[in-house]
């Protein structure tokens, strides 16, 4: 239980679902987290979560759209643990949706806002600190929406979470030799707040279950599991990858 030992991780998101529970794996490996969302008092029930069962976390509330609310998380993490070894960009939104016919500019932009640009100012500073220290691992959270699997009415959700997929390569290739590793997950149906949002009636979900090879969908802690490796040494060789884990959603849709 120590792949992250003295690692200092930022986690994005981190409020509820996928994040918050990377964040409490994460801390249970080793690493010291500085846990970001705009809701504070889930983050500090997160934080203290983590500091009850031994770990060490530190919590930042703020809006991921806002560039200087990431040159606070780097410099937190740098004041508070000494450095900046990993960051999960993991908020993000399903934002509009509808026919894009009808889906509005300021809806569209504000998606993009947050689940690519917000991503891409994350990664900016972060990079920046990791590329002049020895290097780290950033892991953006993407979808099989868009990639694999084309869903009609999520136009701006799709257009936003595949530019990940580019900006993941770009910044891989970019900065490989700082030794800094960029990956992407790439979840199928998670088991979150967003997807019973999305999924509303017991219908839509068996639906949406059904179209997955293993016939489940899956869970946050899952899928954190993923992100930790590729945060890991076990993933020192992994760079510029959009890794499925996405219960075979993107082999299947029977």
């Amino acid at each position: 239980m120590d792949r992250l030992n003295n690692k200092v991780a930022i986690i994005t998101g981190a409020s509820s679902g996928i994040g918050r529970e990377t964040a409490r794996l994460f801390a249970s490996e080793g690493a010291k987290v500085v846990v970001a969302a705009r809701r504070g008092a889930e983050l500090d029930t997160l934080v203290a979560e983590i500091e009850a069962a031994g770990g060490a976390a530190i919590a930042v509330a703020g809006d991921v759209r806002s560039e200087a609310f990431h040159e606070t998380l780097v410099r937190t993490a740098v004041e508070q643990f000494s450095r900046l070894d990993i960051a999960f960009n993991n908020a993000g939104t399903l934002g509009e949706g509808g026919p894009s016919t009808t889906v509005s500019e300021a809806g569209f932009a504000d998606t993009v806002a947050i689940n690519l640009t917000a991503a891409f100012l994350a990664a900016k500073h972060q990079i920046a600190h990791m590329a002049a220290h020895g290097g780290g691992s950033v892991i953006f959270t993407s979808t099989f929406v868009g990639h694999t699997f084309a869903f009609p009415g999520a136009a701006a959700y799709a257009a936003s979470k595949s530019g990940l997929i580019g900006l993941t390569q770009a910044l891989a290739a970019e900065f490989g030799p700082q030794q800094v590793r960029v990956n992407a997950i790439l979840p199928g149906a998670v088991d979150t707040d967003m997807y019973r949002d999305m999924n509303d009636t017991e219908e839509k979900r068996a639906a949406l279950t059904a179209m997955h090879a293993l016939k489940r969908v899956g869970t946050p802690e899952q899928i954190a599991r993923s992100v930790l490796y590729l945060a890991s040494d076990d993933a020192a060789f992994v760079t510029g990858t959009a890794s499925l884990v996405d219960g075979g959603i993107s082999i299947t849709r029977s």
